[in-house]
Order: C-alpha cells, then structure tokens, then sequence
C-alpha cells in the first residue's frame, strides 16, 4: 500500500491531535495545524522542502503566537486562595478570641475549624473574612467594613 504525501501530513496532524487529547498539552494543536499547512501545500502541489517550510512556519508560528498570548494573561491565584477552586474564600465568621500565636477556634458551616490570622497588625476579635484555606485550616484578615 502506497500513501499518498498528504495523507502522511494528515496521518501526522491526527496523531498530534490524539496526543494532545491524551495529554493536555495546547501547544500539540499548534503543531497539528502545521501539519495540516503541510498537507494543504501537498495538496497544492508543492515540493517537499515547500510543504515542510509551510508547515514548520505555521506550526511555529500558531505555538509562539499561542505562548505570547498566554503570557500577557494575569496568572490566577494559588488554589489555596482561589475562589474559583474553593467557594469558602470570601467568606465571613466570627472570632471570639486569639491564641497568642494568632490561632484560634472558628464554627463554620457546622463544624469547628481550626484558623489563623493573615492580616496586618495585631488580630482582634470581631466578623474576619477567609482570604484562603491551607488543608484543613481557614486563614483570616479582618472583615471589611461595610
């Protein structure tokens, strides 16, 4: 069985593609659409050292414009303190009183959680709002006024 230049580019593309999905990685995608270039300028009737340089060119290009744009984005919170992964962050409880060490006891959502105090100064009783939760441990800063 003899395959045909194209069908090799895009025997290629689809390999790239279903490592991508085994893998995650974006940037595979990128590669895949060079190769899918390769096999469009197959197609066209281009030599071989055209279908590779159109190929590398895109898929090059589509991976570095992919990783510039990236970059320029704002890179999200620790998980720890991210409200998109934990929903208790924002959160407000009551603090009856401070350990010496800025630990205390806290009920929230029915139990009693260990904590610790985040803010600036010297912790206060009073409303404190979870800025994050490490473990099993909520860490507070004071509430803001409202």
């Amino acid at each position: 069985m003899d395959l045909s230049t194209p069908t090799l580019w895009w025997l290629l593309a689809g390999a790239l593609v279903a490592a991508e999905l085994a893998t995650g990685t974006f940037y595979l995608l990128m590669l895949a659409a060079g190769c899918a270039a390769g096999a469009l300028a197959a197609h066209a009737g281009m030599g071989t050292t055209a279908q590779v340089v159109v190929g590398a060119l895109v898929g090059m290009g589509a991976t570095a414009l992919w990783h510039f744009k990236r970059a320029r984005q704002p890179r999200s919170a620790p998980a720890e303190s991210n409200r998109d992964v934990n929903l208790d962050i924002g959160q407000t409880v009551v603090v009856r009183l401070w350990g010496e060490d800025g630990s205390t006891q806290v009920h929230y959502r029915g139990a009693t959680w260990s904590a610790a105090f985040a803010g600036e100064g010297t912790p206060a009783p009073g409303p404190h709002a979870i800025v994050a939760v490490r473990g099993n441990q909520l860490v507070l800063a004071p509430a803001p006024r409202r």
